[in-house]
């Protein structure tokens, strides 16, 4: 795994965030989004959920989960989400700014606080391992803010937030899909997959196998045994599902060993 801290980023991805929704036309909160159903008004809505969500659990311990029977964590996610999203149809877009705006710093303190070497308040699933670090939580938090952000900017349309300053930890993060995506594919110690992505944000990382599991490092290699060659926007909107795996597999060139480079490509970093 590669550790990052993407605490400092939280305030400037909300920034860019809150100056964008404050400049929205009452018929852009209306727009249709990749998200089926849901609206870019949804989608913020959505975002303030994910806020309330993590400040009852993290900050105040509060285990207020009610799952149906025999409900999985996916299917409880989806039901709670839109439960939640329907709810909040009654309340204005200048209600939803402005809780946000103050729900905002508080979250940042919750991040502060957090040990991020200790072990995660919620495992990051889609990354593989039974329990995460915490700092793989934080970021996985910080790509759901910023995915979300990205899909009001398509929406709308405005372009922005994705310098590279902000788009190479949701990169980074979501490349830790890549060997859970290879788990079923076991190679000799010292496989490697190389993973380019191109592009301001991007460069180069391999996953690594020990001969029982796969590894991302910060290192390319020499030689890998297969790579994946994929654009910076290309490669999040595959990760969120925001593209098929054709269509993420069209917009890449793999190389070498088939299996293991089409097999990386299909990284998926949403719970499923």
């Amino acid at each position: 795994m590669i550790p990052i801290d993407v605490r400092r980023l939280f305030p400037v991805e909300r920034q860019e965030l809150l100056e964008l929704l404050a400049s929205l036309q009452p018929a852009d909160w209306a727009k249709p989004t990749v998200c089926p159903g849901w609206d870019v008004k949804d989608i913020a809505s959505h975002i303030l959920n994910d806020y309330m969500r993590r400040l009852s659990g993290s900050r105040d311990g509060y285990g207020g989960a009610v799952f149906a029977n025999d409900e999985t964590l996916p299917t409880y996610l989806a039901r709670v989400n839109d439960e939640f999203v329907r709810a909040m149809r009654q309340c204005s877009p200048n209600t939803i700014i402005d809780v946000l705006a103050h729900l905002g710093p508080q979250l940042d303190a919750v991040w502060a606080d957090i040990d991020m070497d200790g072990a995660a308040h919620l495992d990051v699933s889609w990354a593989g391992a039974s329990t995460s670090p915490a700092w793989l939580d934080v970021a996985r938090d910080y790509t759901e803010y910023w995915v979300h952000q990205q899909q009001i900017r398509d929406a709308v349309p405005q372009p922005g937030a994705d310098g590279a300053d902000l788009l190479r930890p949701v990169i980074v993060t979501f490349l830790h899909a890549v060997p859970f995506a290879l788990r079923d594919h076991p190679r000799p110690p010292g496989t490697a997959v190389e993973f380019e992505v191109t592009g301001p944000a991007g460069g180069r990382w391999a996953v690594t196998s020990d001969g029982a599991q796969w590894d991302l490092t910060a290192e390319s290699v020499h030689g890998p045994d297969a790579s994946v060659r994929i654009d910076q926007d290309t490669v999040w909107r595959l990760a969120t599902r925001g593209i098929t795996e054709e269509q993420g597999r069209a917009r890449a060139e793999l190389n070498g060993d088939s299996q293991l480079a089409e097999a990386a490509a299909t990284l998926l970093a949403v719970v499923r």
